[in-house]
C-alpha cells in the first residue's frame, strides 16, 4: 500500500511538471519504476497505460483555459501513435544507452536556443508569426512517439522543445498541444505494449496509482500555463530542458559518476542559474506590462 501511495505522489509531481512545461512525466515516472528494479519495458508500459487516463484530463483543461491549437494537434498526433505504436512493439531492440548522449545533447542545444530566444527579448514583448508546416509536424510527430515509447518518456522533451525552437507557437499553446496529442501517442504505445508483453505485462496496480496522482493535479498545471506569460514559460521551459539533460551530458562525456559530489555539484549550479533565469524573466515581463509602447518583436 505504501508503494502504491509513493507512486501517486511521483505521478502528481510528474503531471504537474508537464502539464506546466510540456515534458516529464514519462521520464520521472519511468525513472523512479526503474530505479526499484522494474525492468523497463514493464516501467514503460505502465507509464504509458497511465497517461491514456492523465493525458485526456490534462487536454480537456488545457482545451477549457484556450491552451491547445488543433491544427497542431490534428497533424501531430496521428503520426505520433503511429511512431509510439512502433516503438513499444518492433523497435524495443534498440540500443537506447549509446544514443542517449547524442539525444541529450541535441536537446540540450535546442534548449539553449529556447533560452536564447526569449532572453534577447530585454523589455520587449514577444510576437509569434506564421504558422507550423505538416512537413515539419509529421515526421516530428513520428519522431517523438518512436523516443516516447522506447525511452518511458520523450513526446514531451522532443516536441516541447522543437515547438518551441520554431517561435511560430505561443508557449502556452505548445504546452497545451503537446499535452492534448499525447493521449493519442498513449494509446498508441499502450496498444504496442499490450501487443508485445500481453496483459500479464503490465501491472495495473502501478498505472492506477500513477494515474491518482496525476489526475489530480492536471487542471490546476493547465490553469498555470493559460495565465503565465509566454516570456516566463518560455525561459521556464528552455531551462528546464537543459537541466534534465545535462546530467546525462556530465555522465557520458565528462565521465562524472552518479554518486558523484562533483555532478552534483554543477547540477545545483545549474538549477540556482535556471531559477536566476526565471526570476529574471519575470522582473522583464513586469517591465515590459508598464511601459505601453514597449517594442513587439519576433521571438
Amino acid at each position: 500500500m505504501r508503494s502504491l501511495v509513493l507512486l501517486g505522489l511521483v505521478g502528481l509531481v510528474a503531471q504537474f511538471v508537464d502539464g506546466s512545461l510540456g515534458m516529464a512525466y514519462g521520464v520521472t515516472s519511468s525513472t523512479m519504476l526503474i530505479a526499484v528494479g522494474i525492468s523497463p519495458a514493464a516501467a514503460s508500459a505502465a507509464v504509458h497505460l497511465s497517461e491514456v487516463g492523465t493525458t485526456l484530463v490534462s487536454g480537456a483543461a488545457h482545451w477549457k483555459f484556450g491552451n491547445v491549437d488543433w491544427r497542431t494537434v490534428g497533424i501531430l498526433a496521428v503520426p505520433g501513435g503511429l511512431g509510439a505504436f512502433a516503438g513499444a512493439t518492433f523497435l524495443s531492440s534498440i540500443d537506447g544507452d549509446s544514443a542517449a548522449p547524442w539525444v541529450a545533447f541535441l536537446l540540450m542545444s535546442l534548449g539553449a536556443y529556447v533560452l536564447y530566444r526569449f532572453l534577447r527579448l530585454g523589455g520587449r514583448r514577444p510576437q509569434f508569426r506564421g504558422r507550423l508546416s505538416a512537413k515539419f509536424l509529421a515526421p516530428l510527430g513520428v519522431v517523438a512517439g518512436v523516443c516516447d515509447a522506447i525511452g518511458g518518456g520523450g513526446w514531451g522533451p522532443v516536441g516541447t522543445t522543437s515547438l518551441l525552437s520554431s517561435g511560430r507557437l505561443e508557449p502556452r499553446k505548445v504546452v497545451g498541444s503537446i499535452d492534448t496529442s499525447e493521449f493519442v501517442v498513449a494509446v498508441g504505445a499502450s496498444a504496442g505494449f499490450l501487443y508485445g508483453l500481453g496483459s500479464q505485462g503490465v501491472n495495473l496496480a502501478w498505472a492506477g496509482a500513477l494515474l491518482a496522482g496525476g489526475v489530480l493535479v492536471a487542471p490546476f498545471a493547465a490553469w498555470i500555463v493559460r495565465h503565465l506569460a509566454p516570456r516566463i514559460l518560455g525561459v521556464a521551459a528552455g531551462g528546464f530542458i537543459v537541466l534534465t539533460n545535462s546530467k546525462t551530458m556530465l555522465e557520458t562525456w565528462l565521465g562524472l559518476e552518479e554518486t558523484s559530489g562533483a555532478l552534483w555539484a554543477i547540477i545545483s549550479v545549474l538549477v540556482v542559474a535556471w531559477l536566476s533565469l526565471v526570476a529574471g524573466a519575470v522582473y522583464a515581463e513586469r517591465v515590459a506590462r508598464s511601459t505601453p509602447d514597449a517594442d513587439i518583436v519576433s521571438a
